[in-house]
């Protein structure tokens, strides 16, 4: 029963050794800026992963591109500008300003403004009456319906 547990668990461990991607860099700095923009540039399928840590396979294909486009010495700016046209600006963790992106930079600032807003408005409004008076009123409208 043993080596029955033993051998799933190699055969499992043998499996996931096989999927894993394996690239050759002909320097150090190549095999860096591999590593950085893989772990910069989302999974647009996982949409929080990014690509070096998702096992989607769209993730696998973009670390291939990435691959060959730091082997053919492109530098980080050309790889994400070309993963930005092909994917959209939704990839990078740092989405620019534009017009379609601004409410996304906007929007908590609102959010904040409202929220203050609000919290100024209730504190402006008239205190309530206080609990003898509402007693007072409540016992003489009783008394009028008694009449």
């Amino acid at each position: 029963m043993k080596n029955l547990i033993l051998a799933v668990l190699l055969a499992i461990s043998a499996s996931a050794w096989a999927t894993e991607d394996s690239y050759e860099f002909d320097s150090p700095e190549q095999r860096q800026l591999f590593l950085s923009l893989t772990e910069e540039l989302r999974c647009p399928m996982c949409q929080n992963q990014n690509i070096a840590d998702s096992d989607a396979m769209i993730a696998h294909d973009m670390r291939r591109k990435v691959y060959n486009l730091v082997r053919q010495g492109k530098s980080g700016d050309e790889v994400i500008t070309y993963m930005k046209s092909r994917y959209g600006d939704f990839i990078s963790y740092k989405p620019p300003v534009t017009p379609v992106t601004l409410w996304l930079w906007l929007a908590p600032l609102l959010f904040a403004v409202l929220a203050f807003l609000l919290v100024v408005k209730r504190r402006k409004s008239s205190p309530p009456e206080d609990m003898a008076a509402k007693l007072a009123k409540a016992e003489a409208m009783l008394k009028q319906d008694n009449k």
